[in-house]
C-alpha cells in the first residue's frame, strides 16, 4: 500500500502502530476539500465548527443536521483520498439510539461520509456502541467537549485536577471499548493525553492537548489565517485574511478609478 492509497478505518488504526502521526484538518466546503485531499491530509472532519467559522454563530451548539449534510456533501465529493468523518451536531444523538442510528445513517447514505464524530465518553458509549454495531465507525471526543460550553463553564481546559483527569481517562477507555476507531482529546493537558494515549489502542488526535497524541487536528480557517482571533495553540501557517482584503481592497480600488474592466471586454 502506498502513501496515495485510499485511507481506510484499518490503516489510520495501523498507523498508530506503525508510529506514523496522522494530520487532520477540517473542511466545510469543496475547494478547500480538493486542496486538503490533494496535499496528503489523510483524515478531513467535516466539523460543527463551522457554525462558528464560516456562520457566525457563538458557539456550535445551533448548528442543525441539515447543514451538516450539506457540507458534508460538499467535501465528499472533492475528495478522493481521505477519510471524511462528519461531526454529528448538537441533539442529533442526545436522545437515544434510535434518534443516534437515524442521523448518523443520513451522513453516510445522504451526504456520502465514510463515518461520523460525537461528543461525549462514558455517558455516551451505549450510542456508539449501537452505531459501530450496525456498521457506522464512530470517531470520539472527549475532554473539553464544546457541546457542553455551558455545562463546563465556557471553554476552558479539563483535565486539570486528580479527579477532572481520571474522569477523562475513563471515558477515553469507555469510548475505545465501545468500538470507536479514534478519539479527538480537546483541551486537556500534554501530560495527561501522553498517558491517554500510551493506554488506548486506537489513535487519540489531539487539538489543544500537546505534542504527544497519535494525530493533530485543526479548524482549516484558523490555520490558513482566515479567523480573527485563534486559540494560543495554533499555529497559523499563513495569512489568507490579509492577502484576500488586499485583493478585494485592489479591486474596489480598480473599478472606482476605470481601471476594470478593459476596452476590450470578453
Amino acid at each position: 500500500m502506498t502513501d496515495r492509497d485510499k485511507i481506510t478505518i484499518p490503516r489510520l488504526v495501523g498507523m498508530k502502530r506503525e508510529g506514523r502521526k496522522i494530520a487532520v484538518l477540517t473542511a466545510y466546503s469543496w475547494p478547500i476539500a480538493r486542496i486538503l485531499d490533494e496535499a496528503g491530509i489523510p483524515v478531513i472532519l467535516v466539523g460543527d465548527s463551522v457554525g462558528m467559522v464560516e456562520a457566525g454563530y457563538s458557539t456550535t451548539l445551533p448548528v442543525t443536521m441539515e447543514e451538516m449534510l450539506y457540507h458534508t456533501g460538499c467535501v465528499v465529493r472533492a475528495v478522493k483520498r481521505a477519510l471524511v468523518v462528519a461531526d454529528m451536531p448538537f441533539m442529533s444523538y442526545q436522545q437515544g439510539t434510535a434518534q443516534a442510528i437515524g442521523s448518523a445513517g443520513r451522513f453516510l447514505k445522504e451526504a456520502g461520509a465514510e463515518a461520523v464524530k460525537l461528543e461525549g465518553g462514558k455517558n455516551v458509549a451505549h450510542i456508539i456502541r449501537a452505531l459501530t454495531d450496525v456498521g457506522i465507525p464512530v470517531m470520539g471526543h472527549v475532554g473539553l467537549t464544546p457541546q457542553s460550553v455551558h455545562s463546563m463553564g465556557g471553554y476552558r481546559v479539563q483535565g486539570r485536577t486528580t479527579e477532572e483527569a481520571e474522569r477523562i481517562i475513563e471515558d477515553a477507555l469507555a469510548v475505545e471499548e465501545a468500538g470507536a476507531f479514534s478519539v479527538v482529546l480537546e483541551g486537556i493537558p500534554a501530560e495527561l493525553a501522553r498517558e491517554i494515549t500510551s493506554r488506548l489502542e486506537i489513535p487519540t488526535i489531539g487539538i489543544g492537548a500537546g505534542p504527544h497524541c497519535d494525530g493533530q487536528v485543526l479548524v482549516v480557517n484558523d490555520l490558513l489565517g482566515l479567523t480573527e482571533k485563534v486559540p494560543g495553540f495554533v499555529k497559523k501557517y499563513a495569512n489568507l485574511r490579509e492577502l484576500i482584503s488586499k485583493a478585494v481592497t485592489e479591486y474596489r480600488e480598480d473599478v472606482e478609478e476605470g481601471r476594470f474592466p478593459k476596452d476590450e471586454g470578453c
